[in-house]
């Protein structure tokens, strides 16, 4: 039988899942190349064969997206996969044309060929878009569960940069798990806040094996989506959160749409600062195209670890970098928090940048004046630590969700700002909770636990 030659399109996330789940052990399916975008230095590898399986005794190469023509005419490619996240609507046709241009179909593949059944209860966390309050809302959701006695334990969809072999299951239960894994900033954004709370956190490359191993901690696991990726499991409640500073993104943007048809539950996150016509135009998409949704308004509360660093203060602000850079924002909560607490004035850092910082500054002309925390490789983090070094201001406020101090030398006082998510009236997340996922939790063994 001739197999059918494959491409996936991906940036180190939803391609290795689908590959994993579908294209592994397949044998009417030959996988010649994934391709790579979005994140810097994560093509020019290989998917090793000691996770490829029987079928790929070299491994895959992993090669840049710009190389796609090249390899679909070289390899006689039949079809290309797409399978990464945050991407326009329209940007997303022109890749489709690009494809089609090239004699390949092009593919998505539908969440129930790839998605894994837990042997526990599962909520699912995602986002229309990069930057939405995804992850202060995983913290609320495992808050509300350890209040009723229950184990959470939160998956996060994966982040393998580096070398893969080391990256089938990852387990972060304290910062040394982080430091031995030589985590980047945008890994520690995600990972650091919820161990400090106390939370267990699983990733890796493997989901299958990601999934059992975090069983075993668990009665109920919170999945944590990339961006604004599905989830990789089936889910018992979908949690999606919409932002209104950017309306119509939640029916314009790949796969976010997906999450928003899909949602049993969309909190309006960020209400405090947006406009109330924005507001209204995402309710108004909301009812459109998922009028059976809880929907649930939220604020974002920013607060900064001690307010008198700030006030009278010429500041640096950080903000995080997938916000900026996948999310499309000109600024972030760091901005509001420095503008907020009377800071004397935001500095430009542009004239102080160096090496990949600037080149994020040529890149991305939406940005304003911060400094977006991208830090992929040790390189990437020197040039922002000389970044912050070189800028002449008094304070450095960063809501970068990492404490930079601890992966960085810098010559001046960080104050760090926090937001958590605070849901407006009822139904809250609590009452959704019990009454949704009451009778699932039933089964749970701890004896404290209050669903029961």
């Amino acid at each position: 039988m001739k197999r059918s030659k494959v491409v996936i399109m991906g940036a180190a996330g939803r391609d290795f899942h689908n590959f994993n789940t579908y294209f592994r052990d397949n044998e009417q399916y030959e996988v010649v190349a994934f391709t790579a975008t979005q994140v810097p230095n994560i093509d020019d590898r290989c998917y090793p064969a000691a996770l490829a399986g029987s079928l790929y005794p070299q491994g895959i190469p992993i090669l840049p997206e710009e190389e796609l023509p090249a390899i679909i005419r070289k390899n006689k490619v039949d079809q290309v996969i797409f399978a990464y996240s945050d991407i326009s609507h329209a940007e997303l046709m022109h890749k489709a044309s690009w494809v089609l241009a090239c004699g390949a179909d092009f593919r998505f593949m539908g969440n129930s060929l790839i998605t894994l059944r837990a042997n526990i209860p599962v909520i699912t966390v995602c986002a229309v878009r990069t930057g939405a309050g995804k992850t202060q809302t995983t913290r609320r959701v495992c808050a509300i569960l350890r209040q009723r006695g229950l184990r959470v334990v939160v998956v996060r969809h994966p982040m393998p940069y580096g070398d893969l072999t080391g990256k089938v299951v990852l387990r972060f239960a304290n910062m040394a798990d982080l430091e031995a894994q030589d985590c980047s900033i945008e890994e520690r954004e995600e990972y650091e806040p919820l161990i400090e709370n106390g939370i267990i956190v699983y990733s890796g490359v493997d989901s299958e094996k990601v999934l059992r191993e975090a069983e075993k901690d668990a009665d109920v696991i919170v999945w944590d989506g990339g961006h604004n990726d599905l989830p990789f499991f089936e889910s018992n409640l979908h949690i999606v959160v919409a932002d209104p500073h950017r309306p119509g993104h939640e029916i314009s943007y790949h796969p976010g749409e997906v999450n928003l048809r899909l949602a049993n539950v969309i909190i309006i996150n960020k209400v405090q600062t947006a406009d109330r016509r924005n507001i209204l135009k995402v309710k108004e998409n909301i009812a459109k195209y998922n009028p059976k949704a809880i929907v649930i308004e939220a604020a974002s509360p920013i607060k900064v670890d001690d307010p008198s660093m700030v006030k009278g203060k010429r500041a640096l602000v950080v903000e995080d970098g997938s916000t900026l850079i996948r999310g499309d924002m000109a600024f972030g909560a760091g901005t509001i928090a420095a503008e907020d607490n009377w800071a004397l004035d935001i500095i430009d850092p542009r004239p102080y940048a160096v090496g990949s910082v600037k080149e994020l500054y040529a890149k991305y002309r939406h940005l304003g004046p911060i400094l977006p925390a991208m830090g992929y490789t040790d390189a990437q983090i020197k040039d922002m630590e000389e970044t912050i070094n070189n800028a002449d201001c008094d304070v450095v406020v960063s809501a970068a969700g990492v404490d930079l101090k601890r992966i960085m030398n810098v010559n001046k006082p960080v104050v760090r700002v926090r937001y958590e998510l605070a849901e407006i009236g009822h139904p809250n997340l609590e009452d959704i909770i019990d009454e949704e996922l009451g009778p699932v939790l039933f089964a749970c063994h701890d004896d404290t636990c209050k669903l029961k």
